[in-house]
C-alpha cells in the first residue's frame, strides 16, 4: 500500500487522531483513519476504506485494516476485510483468548487484494487528489 504510505507521510504521519477524507470524483470517498484499538501485534493500525451509499447508508466499499509496522522501512500489514455490498467481514490475524491466530491463505488473500488496490489508488490518482486538497 504504497500510495496509502505516501498520503500518510503528506500528512504528517500516523497519530492518534489521524483522519483523512479524500474526494477524488468519479471515485468514491477514501477513508484513512486511525483505529482506536492496536493490531493484532500491538502495532499502531489504520483502517483504509471506500465509502459507498446504499439507502442513505454509509457501505465500506471495501475496508481493509493495516498494522502500521516500521522495522525495515514503513510497511502496512493487513488483518482485516470488510465489504458491506456483499456482506463480507474476514479477519486474517486476530486475538483470541490471548493467543495470536493467523490464516496464512486468508492473509496471502489480503496482501494480494492490498497490492491491486494499491495499483489503483495510484492508478486513479488518490495521492495527488490529497495532495491537491491539502493546498486548497
Amino acid at each position: 500500500m504504497e500510495t496509502v504510505l505516501r498520503i500518510l507521510k503528506a500528512a504528517g504521519g500516523w497519530n492518534h487522531g489521524l483522519y483523512l477524507r479524500i474526494e477524488n470524483p468519479p471515485f468514491m470517498t477514501l477513508v484513512i483513519e486511525a483505529t482506536d484499538e492496536s493490531g493484532p501485534c500491538g502495532l499502531p493500525a489504520i483502517s483504509v476504506c471506500h465509502y459507498g451509499e446504499q439507502n442513505g447508508d454509509a457501505m465500506r466499499d471495501p475496508e481493509m485494516c493495516f498494522e502500521l509496522g516500521l522495522a525495515g522501512g514503513a510497511h502496512l500489514n493487513p488483518f482485516y476485510w470488510r465489504n458491506d455490498f456483499a456482506g463480507i467481514e474476514q479477519w486474517s490475524r486476530f486475538i483470541r483468548e490471548d493467543n495470536y491466530c493467523y490464516q496464512p491463505q486468508l492473509h496471502e488473500e489480503h496482501e494480494r487484494f492490498a497490492k491491486l488496490w494499491d495499483k489503483n489508488l495510484r492508478e486513479q490518482g488518490f495521492a495527488v487528489a490529497f495532495e491537491r486538497q491539502q493546498h486548497a
